[in-house]
């Protein structure tokens, strides 16, 4: 059985901003929390590509993991993800290869299908650039050629980007993903940490789908995992209030600015929406430490993942800080 110490452990974030802060705090609380995982022995920090959302600040991924990285040593800082159909692969390409080129053997570059935003925003972003989901098997394929070595007839480089092998990970929260990162032979990350429904069979259509390629020689997979550990079962719930509320916000249309922990949630949602929260932290891991190890060795015994990155929507700073502290002393048994 995969126990929690023989998987790699890393974070994902947002760039979370409160309601009584700013972008500013949140970028500087980025970086400080890629510091902080970095010392604890995570494997990456991602960053995830969000747009016209006022609760999150991590929408210029390229330029927050340039700042990452500038400020870290040796964790690996990617984009988890970058959603393709919004820009032009060369552009992503340039960008994800200077990076490379400043940070060698650091970075890694995820790529979504998703448009990451509503159909306004999304006009915004390409105004005639005719993207769209449809075109992601090829937009991948071009990716993974701007990366690779130059051809004698190859008559668009990335430069910086060519020969740099920038890893690509496909990111998926539907079964799309799943098989097309396992006919490409690349590693596949599942969206678990908002769409949890869809995990068993995604794998399976993954792990079926495995071809063998020149960077994997068999399946790799990564789950998206929610994690609010505290040190008590109680505070941690207390604290997943906070949580709670921003997906509620999310599905009421609402600022998604973080918003304190409250005592209880009872008058503040109806009986469906608790429902559709509760769905969409359905493989959350919430509660002292010893739940916290129980749940993951569930979740592990059941999918056999190779690596599980977290993400922590917690209001203080300080208490997102000890989740990952919580989780990193489990992960060293």
């Amino acid at each position: 059985m995969t126990r929690l110490s023989d998987i790699r452990i890393s974070t994902l974030d947002l760039a979370p901003i409160r309601a009584d802060g700013g972008p500013g705090q949140a970028l500087r609380n980025s970086l400080e929390l890629a510091r902080h995982v970095e010392r604890l022995g995570y494997t990456r920090f991602w960053v995830a590509e969000h747009h016209n959302m006022d609760g999150i600040a991590s929408s210029a991924t390229a330029v927050l993991i340039g700042y990452l990285a500038a400020g870290t040593s040796t964790i690996r800082v990617g984009a988890g993800g970058v959603m393709l159909p919004n820009h032009a692969p060369l552009v992503i390409a340039e960008q994800f290869g200077t990076l490379e080129t400043l940070y060698p053997g650091r970075i890694d570059l995820g790529l979504g299908r998703a448009p990451g935003a509503d159909q306004y925003t999304a006009h915004a972003l390409r105004r005639d650039r005719a993207g769209s989901a449809d075109d992601f098997p090829a937009d991948v394929e071009e990716m993974q050629r701007y990366f690779g070595p130059r051809t004698p007839d190859q008559r668009v480089i990335a430069m910086p980007g060519t020969g740099t092998g920038v890893p690509i990970w496909i990111l998926g929260s539907s079964l799309f993903g799943a098989q097309l990162a396992g006919m490409k032979g690349l590693p596949f990350a599942f969206a678990s940490h908002f769409a949890p429904r869809m995990l068993h069979e995604a794998i399976r259509v993954y792990r079926n789908h495995f071809t063998p390629s020149a960077v994997l020689d068999k399946p790799y997979v990564m789950l998206g995992v929610p994690l609010l550990a505290a040190d008590s079962d109680e505070r941690a719930e207390y604290l997943a209030t906070s949580a709670y509320q921003r997906i509620l916000a999310l599905i009421r249309g609402q600022s998604l600015v973080q918003r304190p922990p409250v005592e209880s949630m009872e008058g503040l949602w109806l009986p469906h929406e608790r429902q559709a929260v509760g769905d969409f932290f359905g493989l959350a891991v919430i509660g002292g430490p010893e739940k916290v190890r129980a749940r993951l060795e569930v979740l592990l015994e059941q999918t056999n993942a190779d690596e599980l990155i977290f993400t922590s929507d917690m209001y203080d700073f300080a208490d997102r800080l000890r989740s990952y502290e919580i989780l990193a002393e489990l992960h060293r048994g």
